[in-house]
């Protein structure tokens, strides 16, 4: 596909409002302390994560919509998997003997700080559902 005829992606501003609320409202369905969500968007100033968190928008940079992004497959693929939602919410947390995770849960895994480990959380979700 050449460049003239590639899809054109919303521009970044469009995608942070939306993004900011759809994490909150994951993280809210996922009980996180402030400090495992801060650590989910990669840790920015404590000043700016409540100010998101406040208003439900913002200016994140790339790096927070991309794990944002990683973290929106991550539930609906929870969804997708457990139909009981308090199931599906409640998997991030519970140990895990799969390789990725070596006994501990899908959120310790995630909490790393790493973008890379939300990619590695997705994938495993991902294959779970065939998607490989």
């Amino acid at each position: 596909m050449s460049a003239r005829t590639a899809p054109v992606s919303p521009p970044h501003d469009e995608l942070a409002g939306p993004a900011l609320r759809a994490f909150f409202r994951i993280a809210d369905a996922w009980g996180l302390k402030n400090a495992e969500a801060r650590r989910l968007l990669g840790d920015p100033a404590e000043s700016t994560f409540y100010k998101w968190k406040k208003q439900r928008d913002g200016a994140p940079g790339r790096d927070v919509i991309e794990r944002i992004s990683y973290l929106l497959g991550i539930f609906k693929a929870l969804e997708l998997l457990f139909p009981d939602p308090t199931r599906a919410d409640a998997w991030i947390r519970r140990p895990n003997h799969a390789a990725p995770f070596g006994g501990g849960s899908a959120l310790d895994r995630m909490l790393s700080g790493n973008v890379a480990d939300l990619y590695v959380v997705r994938s495993y979700l991902d294959a779970q559902r065939g998607w490989q």
